[in-house]
Formats: structure tokens, sequence, C-alpha cells
């Protein structure tokens, strides 16, 4: 397939700043019309480009402004699940091009015609008006941080290439050269207090690139510039659990599974599957060698990308080859929301590429521009998450409206938010920036 109609099957989003009152909305359709908060800090579109705001943006559900030129398309919002990115994308071409692109949606004993749903029955009303209102104060809704306060600097010494944060403790590790310094929750509202711990490395020439806190928040497991991956116990006193003897000398990213049972470690031309709980190498699986700068996991595929441009899936039982997007931009990170439901890419131009894990929805947020570093961190409540482009960093709905935005001396190597939703930290050139998210 050619790059012009690989490019063509993305549908464009944008990025805004303010939300505003949707228009021309049918009154059968059911969609209010409300007027979401303005952001602190409302840009001149994005970075300094000119931009259109949404006409077509509700508070609850997912609507965006379509910028394609081709055939018109719709985001059908769905009922609220985990994660507020769970959207259909159909196409109004007809019955062919939806089922074209997922058969599912047109289930029925004929391609293309739907089976028609019978209407509920009086047994069925009388049953559902027995129940009584919920009343407000009980539903739940995701919040989303409005705003954020920088509360603390801490004073790593050299490049923070990766950072990590818990939830339960908030204590932080900075990542480096030669060591990884650990500061509690008192240096997170400090801006020259000492670290609680510093950890060396074995070899104070390695450098550690990459770094992934377990889901108990107990264990972190580090990989860079060394033949090791490195196991760390973090309760009562961090100390090295295990030395995992990897087979490249350099280990770009890392990624851990949900059960953190399998880790994922990305080298040049190849990825490493590790079983943690036995501390074996499952498999050392080739991938194109500029296409192995960043892995993820989500569910049973991981993701692989880099220089070349692709973005490549896999079967993490089979090992084959499911999927091959070309992006025409170097990816500079991928992630994945909480759900596993979509992964987000991060590309050299700031464009962010958004895809389905199961079906057949692809979409892009154009930014154009370029820039040296790319982070993307989803928040673990799945209602934002934060893209980190060099001297800025930017918290982004699912919706992507731009939360705010914060601007920072030097460039942002990589980020991360506390599993409690309450602090946003990233690493820079000498140190790393604690905020503190504010709903």
């Amino acid at each position: 397939m050619s790059r012009e109609k690989e490019e063509a099957l993305f549908s464009i989003l944008s990025i805004y700043d303010e939300a505003e009152e949707r228009r021309n909305v049918p009154e059968s359709s059911g969609i209010s019309s409300q007027h979401e908060h303005q952001a602190e800090s409302h840009l001149e579109g994005v970075y300094g480009m000119s931009q259109q705001p949404p006409s077509s943006l509700t508070q609850h559900g997912l609507v965006y402004q379509e910028m394609t030129t081709g055939t018109p398309q719709h985001w059908v919002p769905q009922t609220p699940g985990t994660s507020e990115l769970q959207a259909t994308w159909l196409p109004q071409a007809g019955p062919e091009a939806a089922a074209e692109l997922d058969p599912s949606f047109l289930p029925g004993p004929e391609f293309g015609r739907p089976c028609p749903s019978p209407p509920p029955s009086e047994e069925v009303w009388s049953f559902l008006r027995a129940f009584p209102p919920v009343p407000d104060e009980a539903v739940v809704r995701q919040r989303v941080p409005r705003r954020c306060w920088k509360v603390g600097r801490l004073r790593h010494g050299k490049k923070v290439y990766a950072i990590a944060i818990s939830g339960s403790t908030h204590h932080v590790y900075t990542c480096g050269h030669g060591y990884i310094k650990v500061w509690d929750e008192s240096a997170l509202h400090a801006r020259n207090k000492a670290p609680q711990a510093q950890l060396d490395l074995q070899d104070h020439q390695n450098c550690v690139l990459a770094c992934k806190l377990f889901p108990d928040e107990q264990r972190l497991i580090t990989g860079g510039l060394s033949r090791n991956l490195t196991l760390w116990d973090l309760a009562p006193t961090p100390r090295v659990r295990a030395q995992l003897a990897s087979t490249g000398p350099m280990c770009y990213s890392l990624a851990l599974s949900s059960n953190a049972r399998l880790c994922l470690a990305c080298f040049k031309g190849f990825v490493e599957i590790w079983d943690l709980q036995n501390q074996i190498l499952i498999r050392k699986h080739e991938v194109p060698e500029y296409g192995s700068r960043c892995v993820d996991i989500a569910g049973n595929k991981f993701w692989t990308g880099g220089e070349d441009t692709r973005l490549y899936s896999w079967d993490l039982r089979s090992y084959q080859r499911l999927q091959q997007h070309d992006l025409r931009h170097e990816i500079l990170s991928i992630t994945h929301d909480p759900s596993e439901e979509w992964v987000l890419v991060g590309l050299r131009t700031s464009d962010i590429i958004i895809l389905h894990t199961h079906r057949r929805e692809k979409f892009k947020a154009v930014l154009h521009k370029y820039v040296n570093h790319h982070s993307l961190k989803f928040a673990s409540c799945g209602s934002y998450f934060v893209t980190a482009l060099d001297r800025r960093s930017t918290i982004a709905a699912p919706s992507l409206q731009r939360l705010f935005q914060v601007e920072e001396p030097t460039d942002v190597l990589c980020c991360d938010v506390s599993s409690d939703n309450q602090y946003l930290v990233t690493g820079s050139k000498n140190s790393a920036t604690v905020y503190q998210l504010l709903y």
C-alpha cells in the first residue's frame, strides 16, 4: 500500500484549547449543548498555528470536528466505560464502506443489512420504571485536572532520562548516568532537599534509559547502557533483587504487562520477552532494526516502532506480525490507555496517532511541530493523558481538549503521573520538576 493511501486511512483530529457550544444538533439526538470550562491559558491555535475550534462537542461524549476532505465521518459516542476513548467510527458512505471498516458493525443474515431489534416489552418497561432515580451526588464522574501547581524541584545532578512516581507513598525515582535517586514525599514540596537514598549502579559508566514501576509499586525494573536489566525491591529499603542478563548492549525502552508477569525490553533489532516471576528469558524476538526504539504491550499484543517510521503490532502468543502502519515520521513513544483498548503513538512531528487495539479505527491528532523529545503517559484513571514535547508539558483529555500547558526552561526528556492522579513529574537536563494537579 502506498504512503498516500495509508495516510488517507487516518481520520484527522484537532487538539483545541477551548470548548465551544455544540451547534446544529437535532433535538432527537439526546445530546445536550453545554459550555466547558475555559483552559487556564488560552493559546492561539496549536503551538502558534491557526486552528478552528471544534463545532461539535459535548461534555460527556466524544464528538470531534472532522478535518478530512473526503467522505464525512462521525464519532458515535458509546456508553462510558473504563476508558472515555471508547468510540466507533462510522462512515456515511454506505453499508459497504462500514462493512469494509469492520464487518461486526453490520450483523445480519445478509452482508450489509443489520438485523432489526424488537422493542422492549411492557414487562421490561414496568421493571425499569420500578427503579428509583439515581441522585446526582451518587453518580461517580471521572475528573480531569484544570490546572497545576509547580510545588518542587528534585536536584538529580545529571540528565534525567527516566522517571517514575508511586501513588501510595509518593516516592519519586529519577534515573540517569551512574545512579538512581529516591525522593520521599517531603522532597516533592521543596527545591533543594536531599534525596532519601541514592542507588549506585554497579558500573558507574552505565546509564538508565528506561524504568517501569510495578503495579503494586513495590518493585522497579530498569534498563539502559548495560547488558543487564535490573530488578529492584523498593520496600522496606531499595535494593537490587535480581540482574537479568540481556543479549544487547543498550535497552531503549521497557514495557510491563498489566499483571507484571511479563517484561518486554527493546534493543536494536530485537525485543526480549522476560518471565519476571521466574526471571527467565522466554524469547528473543527479531524486529526491524530501525523499528525498535519503542515498545508497549496491551493485552495479547505488543507494539514496536522507531526511526523507520513504521508501527508494528505483534501477537504475544504466536509472535506473528499482525499489522504494519506507515506513519511517515519517526516514532518517539508508544503508550496505551488503562483499558488497553487504545494505543497512542508520539511522532517526531508532535502528532499523536490513536489506534484501537482490536478494531480498525485509526486517528491522527495533528500538531506539525518537529521536536527532539516526545513522551506520552496516560493517567491511571483514563480520563486524560500527558504529552511532553521538548520544553512543553501538555495535559490533554480523551476529547483532545488541551486542559492546560506549562513551559519548562529545558527540554523535557520523560514524564510520569502518580497512580492516584495527584502528581505529575517531568525529567529534564539535571533535575526533575514536580507538579501537583488541581481538579
